[in-house]
C-alpha cells in the first residue's frame, strides 16, 4: 500500500473556526500497523489508516484531542 507523505489535519471545533495542521509520514507504525504522520514540531502525531481514518497519539502526558479530526491529503 502506497500512503501520502503528508496530509493536513483539521480539529473541528464546534464553537470556533476549524484548525488544521501539516502532517508529514514517518519510518514509524502505529498501533494499528498503519504509518504514523508527525507536525514538524513532534507534537502533533497521528496513524492514519489508508481508508483515512485518523487516531490521534499522544506525543506527552495528559495530552487529549477533545475535538473530531479529519485528514485531507495533501498535493
Amino acid at each position: 500500500m502506497e500512503y501520502p507523505e503528508s496530509y493536513e489535519l483539521v480539529f473541528q471545533a464546534s464553537a470556533v473556526a476549524d484548525d488544521a495542521v501539516v502532517v508529514r509520514r514517518t519510518d514509524r507504525a502505529g498501533p494499528g500497523g498503519c504509518p504514523v504522520y508527525e507536525d514538524d514540531t513532534g507534537i502533533v502525531r497521528a496513524e492514519i489508516s489508508e481508508r483515512g481514518d485518523v487516531r490521534m497519539l499522544a506525543s506527552g502526558a495528559h495530552q487529549a484531542h477533545p475535538f473530531p479530526v479529519t485528514a485531507r491529503t495533501r498535493v
